[in-house]
Formats: C-alpha cells, sequence, structure tokens
C-alpha cells in the first residue's frame, strides 16, 4: 500500500513538472497602429483644421508570429476588414520597414533570417541579420542614419512576460536650406528573454531577445494574445516557389524601377 501511495505521488509531481515546462510552440499576435495626425503634431508641424481633415485616418493591421523550438514566420494577417491593403502597408518606421510589404522567417538554430516580398509579380527571397541597418540605400535622397541603444532599467509584463525596456535614439543628418543639421528620434523597445528565441517585430530594431513592443511616434505595435498549441511546418517553412536576391541586387531593381516611374512621368532618367 505504501509502495502505491509512493507511486500516484512520483505520478503526481512527474504531472505538475511536466505542466511547469514552457511551452515550445504557438501563435502571438500583434497589432500595429499607425495615426499620421499624432505623428504630424510629435514633429511640431501645424496644420490647419481643413489640412487635418483631409489628412489619411490611422489604420491598423495585424500580425502573426508562429514560432516552434527551430523556426518562425511573422506575417500580416489577412482581413477584409483590414485598413490597408497588402503590398503597400506603412508602419510609419521609415527606413525601419516601411515601403512594399515583407514577411519573415527566422531559423533559430542557424540564426539565420530571411525576408519575403513580392516584387514585379515575383516571390524574392533575401536573408538579412537583426540589429543591422540595410546595407544599401533603396533610392536617392534616403539618407540611413545612426542607431544608438541605451538600455534602461525599467520592466514592465506584457502577456506575462517581463519585458525589459531600450531605448533606441536615432541620428541622421539632414540639409536644410543648405545647413547641415542633426535630426535625433527616439524609439522604446519592450524586449523578453522568457521566450527563449530572439525576434523582433521590425527585424532593425532588436538588441536581443524576443521584442514584443515597440513603440514611437505616431507608431504602437504590440503583442496583444499568445496561443500555445502545434504548428504546421508549412506555416513557418521558407516558400517553395521564392527566387533569391541579395541586397545589391535588390538595390538595382528598385532604383531601375524608380528611374522608369521617373521617365514616364517627366520623361527624364533623373
Amino acid at each position: 500500500m505504501r509502495r502505491l501511495f509512493m507511486v500516484i505521488i512520483s505520478l503526481i509531481i512527474f504531472s505538475i513538472r511536466v505542466d511547469a515546462q514552457p511551452e515550445k510552440s504557438g501563435t502571438i499576435l500583434f497589432e500595429s497602429t499607425f495615426d499620421p495626425a499624432v505623428l504630424t503634431a510629435a514633429n511640431g508641424i501645424k496644420l490647419s483644421s481643413e489640412a487635418i481633415a483631409r489628412m489619411p485616418k490611422s489604420s491598423v493591421n495585424n500580425f502573426e508570429l508562429k514560432f516552434d523550438q527551430l523556426h518562425a514566420s511573422y506575417k500580416q494577417q489577412e482581413s477584409s476588414n483590414s485598413s490597408t491593403q497588402r503590398g503597400g502597408r506603412y508602419n510609419g518606421l521609415g527606413v525601419f520597414g516601411g515601403g512594399f510589404s515583407r514577411d519573415y522567417y527566422y531559423d533559430f538554430q542557424s540564426n539565420r533570417l530571411i525576408q519575403a516580398f513580392d516584387l514585379n509579380d515575383t516571390l524574392f527571397l533575401m536573408q538579412d541579420k537583426m540589429g543591422l541597418l540595410p546595407e544599401m540605400k533603396f533610392g536617392t535622397g534616403q539618407i540611413v542614419p545612426v542607431i544608438e541603444y541605451i538600455k534602461a532599467d525599467e520592466v514592465k509584463q506584457i502577456l506575462g512576460f517581463n519585458c525589459h525596456k531600450v531605448i533606441a535614439r536615432t541620428t541622421v543628418k539632414h540639409k536644410i536650406m543648405g545647413v547641415e543639421k542633426e535630426i535625433t528620434e527616439e524609439l522604446t523597445l519592450w524586449y523578453t528573454n522568457e521566450l527563449g528565441f530572439d525576434f523582433s517585430p521590425n527585424p532593425v530594431l532588436w538588441t536581443a531577445g524576443a521584442v514584443l513592443a515597440i513603440e514611437s511616434k505616431g507608431t504602437h505595435i504590440q503583442a496583444k494574445s499568445i496561443q500555445y498549441k502545434d504548428i504546421r511546418a508549412e506555416d513557418i517553412d521558407l516558400p517553395k516557389t521564392g527566387v533569391l536576391i541579395s541586397q545589391e541586387q535588390l538595390h538595382i531593381k528598385l532604383d531601375l524601377r524608380r528611374k522608369l516611374t521617373r521617365l514616364s512621368r517627366n520623361g527624364s532618367w533623373n
């Protein structure tokens, strides 16, 4: 009887230990909001009531991070009620992910990141790295800023995870009326080490762990829910029909498209 009692106790302890283990796969839903009126006001630009009325309304987009122990994908959710159409979304972060729509695929084991995007009816796959600005400048007049990360002591909970605060300070030089000026802006990142993998809704903005929120002028991206469940391999594997492309090759394609657009408008390449 005593032996049976010990077996039952052992099974209960084992069950509790299994239940206490962190989940290994699931889906995290992110919500991205962009308000151009807030962005304009934050930059000190005063507009008339008529101009404000003509300004686009704030937009909300949802994104899904699907993950298991080895891989993950981050994609925009398709919805008939979406306020922006896929392929033309703008997240208010400029060179930090603005422009055409991208899906991201993570390989945690090899520490590899691939971004997938449609361009001229072709799906391209391009290798990327977290925490680094693009090697190429896409188009003339776009100046790549310098990013400085400042760790803060503040901690808050998002979805039950302890998230640490990091301030990303960007500095970029612009010529205004012939005078070169430095423009500095700040974004706030909240990351956690408790998920066991590295991730960011915007891979350029990353220092460590999994970023669950990014806050900036007029833009807010944050994880809203998490659901632990089995993930199908086809949801996180790279698309089989994608064409590999380098950042330099992409720059050439985008520059050519820009020139063709300008040629069609005013008959000049420049």
